[in-house]
């Protein structure tokens, strides 16, 4: 299937060492995603960490996938291992399928291979809110999807407010397309030629993507490895430094 290439992606790149490609995930942006992870990330490899495009039409998964690759290699990163985090995944996965010669492993946490029915019908009132740009309302389904029940539930009320706020005013341009993306995006046939390390964390509490879609990613992926972490969908946000450990432990052990 042929594509328009992107244009080059705004990419940070920090430290020094093995490569590590970010891939965020939808109605996000590296810095939402991982900045909590980057400065442990750097500080024993070269981290490259590129935005989606803010307003590049629809997109196609093997864009996105070509376009995080060229921010790597523009960056003299020519091989590197890819951490994805929810479409991220996705985009990890079909990467990988492509550009074999680069990719040496594979994290893939709170993702999927296609969207199942609760993700689709999620994905469709994320695009019914924002194309009406009422934001106080997707903020609202935002809060309840990302997070884990418990853990929303035991912020103090009187937070949730400023908590609602932050969520409505840090939704990016292109997170419209990006869930259309997510909608039609399928990497099922990707896995099986997977023949890299891989390690698939589950987000056992979320809400939004099921950690059945971690399990299938984990049986289909040739070797993959499996580990599950009690957090909602915002696993940056509920368990960071479980999920830095799992990372870290990850790349050691297999010398990424």
């Amino acid at each position: 299937m042929t594509h328009t290439p992107l244009p080059p992606l705004r990419t940070t790149v920090r430290g020094t060492g093995p490569g590590l490609l970010l891939a965020h995930g939808a109605g996000g942006s590296v810095a939402a995603h991982f900045a909590a992870l980057i400065p442990a990330l750097a500080e024993q490899h070269t981290v490259v960490a590129p935005d989606y495009p803010a307003a590049a039409g629809p997109l196609t998964l093997d864009g996105l996938a070509d376009a995080l690759v060229a921010a790597a290699t523009g960056a003299g990163v020519e091989t590197f291992t890819l951490v994805g985090y929810s479409l991220g995944t996705l985009v990890s996965v079909r990467a990988a399928a492509r550009h074999p010669e680069r990719v040496r492993g594979l994290v893939l946490t709170a993702g999927m291979a296609r969207p199942d029915n609760g993700m689709l019908a999620s994905l469709e009132l994320w695009r019914t809110l924002l194309g009406a740009g009422d934001r106080k309302a997707f903020a609202r389904f935002s809060a309840l999807s990302s997070f884990s029940t418990d853990f929303f539930n035991a912020l103090p009320q009187e937070q949730v407010p400023a908590l609602l706020h932050l969520l409505a005013s840090a939704v990016p341009e292109g997170t419209a397309d990006q869930a259309g993306l997510v909608a039609t995006a399928d990497t099922t046939a990707d896995l099986p030629g997977i023949a890299v390390p891989t390690l698939v964390v589950a987000t056992t509490r979320d809400n939004l993507v099921s950690p059945a879609n971690s399990r299938l990613l984990a049986d289909r992926i040739p070797g993959a490895e499996y580990a599950e972490i009690a957090a909602g969908h915002a696993v940056m946000v509920e368990r960071q430094e479980e999920w830095q450990k799992l990372l870290l432990e990850f790349l050691a052990r297999h010398g990424l």
